[in-house]
This record gives structure tokens, sequence and C-alpha cells, in this order.
């Protein structure tokens, strides 16, 4: 027997499983990458620090490591490149939450904060350890500032993929 239930989001019963918790997690990912970004772009703000290229470097080595090319020469490939870092960490947030989602709804459903040190060690991990893997980053020689630089926007991360998370699929 399928369990239906009322979803915040949803005015009418939806299924209470994978899919939904699918959907929500992803939801709640894009919300928390939004606070990444926010955090990310408030930081350059008050230390006057440029954009890190890492998103483009990982572009660049993932197409040749892959042996598939970014369409386009000189210009055209540069802006390409350029839009596809950024999409890698909308696909990264997107899918942490997506995941940290399924399973809530499949029945692991610790509290906010738990859920959010989850989100934030996801997303830290599903951003450095390919980045690391394809040598554009070694986070172990990171001064304490890098650090800072990183750990803060994935903390914004999860607390809101947490939080959101937990308001879209409460405890039943």
């Amino acid at each position: 027997m399928r369990q239906t239930g009322r979803m915040p989001w949803c005015s009418r019963a939806v299924p209470a499983g994978p899919l939904a918790g699918l959907v929500a997690g992803a939801a709640a990912g894009a919300a928390g990458t939004t606070a990444l970004n926010a955090v990310t772009y408030l930081d350059m703000v008050v230390r006057g620090r440029g954009a890190s290229d890492t998103p483009e470097e990982t572009v660049e080595r993932l197409s040749s490591t892959t042996h598939l090319p970014v369409p386009g020469r000189g210009e055209a490939r540069a802006h390409r490149v350029a839009g596809l870092g950024p999409l890698l960490g909308l696909a990264t947030g997107i899918g942490v939450g997506a995941v940290l989602g399924v399973a809530r709804a499949t029945g692991r459903r610790p509290g906010r904060s738990v859920t959010a040190a989850a989100a934030t060690l996801g997303a830290l991990l599903a951003a450095n350890a390919p980045m690391a893997a394809l040598g554009v980053s070694d986070p172990r020689t990171w001064s304490a500032t890098d650090w800072l630089s990183d750990l803060l926007p994935h903390a914004g991360y999860g607390v809101v993929t947490g939080w959101t998370l937990t308001a879209l699929l409460p405890d039943r």
C-alpha cells in the first residue's frame, strides 16, 4: 500500500516516498547553493578578492580526462568553460540535497542540526574530492584563510539545505 500525506509545499496528497524526497531535496539543495553563492560573493566584497578559477580549471581537467571537448574556439569556448564551472557547482549542490532528500524520505530523519552537518560535509566532499582527484587543488596545502574561504560558504549551504529539507519533509 502506498503511503501518502500532505507535503507543506503541495496542497494535495502526494506519495510520501523517494520521489517526493528527491524533489524536496533538490529544492533544498538549490536553496543551499544560493546561500553558498551569497556567502562566497560577500567574502569577495569584504576581502576584495577575485573569483576562484577552480571551477573553470575543473571543467578543463574533466574535459581532458574524459576526452569530451568543450565545443568552440577562442572566446566562445572560454565563455562556455566559464559557464560550465558554475553549472557544476549548481549540479553538486542540488545533487547533494537530492541525495539527502531521498534518505530523509526513506526513513532517515535526523534533526535539523545533524541534517545541516551532513549537508555541509556532503557538499565539501562532493565539491573538493573531484578537484583533488583531478589535481586542480590540494586541500592538504591550504592555508587557514583558504580553509575558512571554503568552509564558511559550505556551512551556509549546509544550514540552509538542512533547515529547508527538514521543513519540506518534516517528521511524521
